[in-house]
């Protein structure tokens, strides 16, 4: 008996995916180019927004705190927006877990996304998968160092376009790229690529399967979210056992039709085979669907030994019934909720969004001292009211009170009741509001009181309420 310690963790073996054709993995491929275009070049998509206003179409404008979708400006204190946006992508993979299983990681998941990207690199430069196990194989040698430092080299280029990619979501793209060429850029910028630059480099060509594993959350909670409709990849084993070796045309029933191949595990990304049932690994890429697929048309048996298929439909198949018309998988009453939910919160943005008031006022009371006794007898009560200019020029509003109400207003430096407020900025006006002596306001406790701000351009109106704070005799 060995006295030597378990090992709770082994130690990677590599994967080396084998090439395969079909229609899933054309798919991804195509989920690939336009999530990665999406990616890099969004940061140099122009929008016009005005003389004063950045004119990138996607910008996190840290420095003036805005963030900016083409004609949709969102202001700090509109943060529920983003949060909302959170939510209904939480929901949003709920859903289609449910209904799919872990279709997003399989197809969409950025982790998914640059090891794709980086495993169709290290192909065009040590061939497909036996070349690769042979070069990983053999000993150190000149072509050997030239394959790898050819390979990681690319990786490296990649990686550094990745990171640089995100910094230009956070400031002007072509004035940071220009910036970082010439060495001028803010240390920040250089930091934040570097980091990312060897993140991805390390996640998308050295962990790769491990970050899927051992670092990502999602597996573990999976489990959860799926039921026996959820529609997943999954081996037919009652078709497919026992395995044998058979020919084409074989009519022979001393075999199942998987012909133990390998093909389905040469593909996978993760290492893993289907057949074993299903595995915290598997990500539902459904490559293994395509190179089983091919299998069994070149030896004349029916595809979908391998498919996206529900654990209700597998119990029934084996029996000799017919499968669930997937709609009926997908319509059920957690993904019902699901959608409710998620359409919901969606409908409520668009409805939050497209009624924001065109002109903001806030109203705060300075309360040292709450008021002041003026030389007349008078009653003065000093208010900070902030209003937000959306536009990209200087726009003048003009404050006012409710037409039956004995106060003055008085703005601080102007003996006009109108302020310019610069562009794309919340201005801030002092306002002095007096209630002469011997009127109601002067003597109560408390009035409430309502500002009026209207925009001199538009004409459009805001107000906001207050009290207006008196000797209260």
């Amino acid at each position: 008996m060995s006295d030597a310690p378990e090992q709770l963790y082994a130690a990677r073996e590599p994967v080396f995916p084998k090439k395969v054709k079909g229609a899933f993995r054309s798919f991804k491929w195509w989920i690939m180019g336009v999530l990665l275009g999406i990616y890099y070049l969004s940061p140099w998509i122009r929008w016009d927004r005005g003389p004063n206003l950045p004119d990138q179409a996607i910008l996190v404008d840290m420095a003036h705190r805005r963030f900016y979708f083409f004609w949709i400006e969102i202001w700090p204190h509109e943060f529920y927006f983003i949060a909302g946006l959170l939510i209904m992508a939480g929901l949003g993979l709920f859903l289609f877990t449910s209904a799919l299983g872990r279709v997003w990681c399989g197809y969409a998941c950025p982790q998914t996304v640059w090891t794709d990207l980086f495993i169709m690199v290290e192909r065009w430069i040590e061939g497909d998968r036996n070349a690769q196990l042979r070069l990983h194989k053999s000993k150190w040698n000149a072509k050997k160092l030239r394959f790898r430092l050819t390979k990681w080299i690319a990786w490296l280029l990649i990686s550094v376009a990745t990171g640089g990619a995100w910094v230009f979501f956070f400031t002007d793209a072509p004035t940071l790229a220009m910036d970082l060429i010439t060495m001028n850029a803010h240390p920040i910028a250089y930091t934040t690529i570097g980091v990312l630059t060897a993140t991805t480099f390390f996640f998308g060509g050295i962990a790769r399967e491990q970050i899927c594993i051992y670092a990502c959350p999602w597996p573990r909670i999976q489990a959860a979210m799926m039921d026996e409709d959820t529609i997943v990849v999954a081996y037919r084993e009652w078709r497919g056992e026992p395995r044998g070796k058979h020919r084409k045309g074989d009519t022979s029933s001393e075999f199942g039709d998987c012909i133990d191949c390998m093909a389905c595990v040469n593909v996978c990304p993760m290492g893993i085979d289907i057949r074993d049932g299903q595995q915290l690994e598997c990500i539902t890429c459904a490559l293994c669907i395509d190179a089983c697929d091919d299998m069994m048309k070149k030896i004349g048996k029916p595809r979908g030994l391998i498919d996206y298929i529900a654990l209700k439909d597998e119990t029934r198949e084996r029996a000799g019934g017919h499968k669930i018309p997937v709609i009926k998988h997908i319509l059920r009453p957690r993904t019902i909720m699901y959608t409710v939910l998620w359409a919901g919160v969606g409908v409520a943005l668009t409805v939050a969004l497209f009624v924001r008031p065109a002109v903001e006022v806030t109203v705060r009371p300075v309360r040292n001292p709450t008021y002041v006794t003026l030389s007349d007898g008078a009653i003065r009560n000093t208010y900070d009211v902030g209003v937000r200019n959306r536009h990209g020029e200087d726009w003048p509003y003009y404050f006012a009170l409710p037409l039956d109400s004995d106060l003055v207003l008085e703005l601080e430096g102007s003996d006009k009741r109108v302020l310019v407020a610069p562009p794309d900025t919340e201005a801030k006006q002092r306002v002095y509001v007096t209630a002469p002596a011997g009127t109601d306001a002067a003597r109560a406790d408390r009035t409430e009181l309502r500002f009026w701000v209207v925009d001199g351009v538009t004409g459009d109106r805001a107000s906001s309420d207050t009290v207006f704070n008196g000797k209260g005799q």
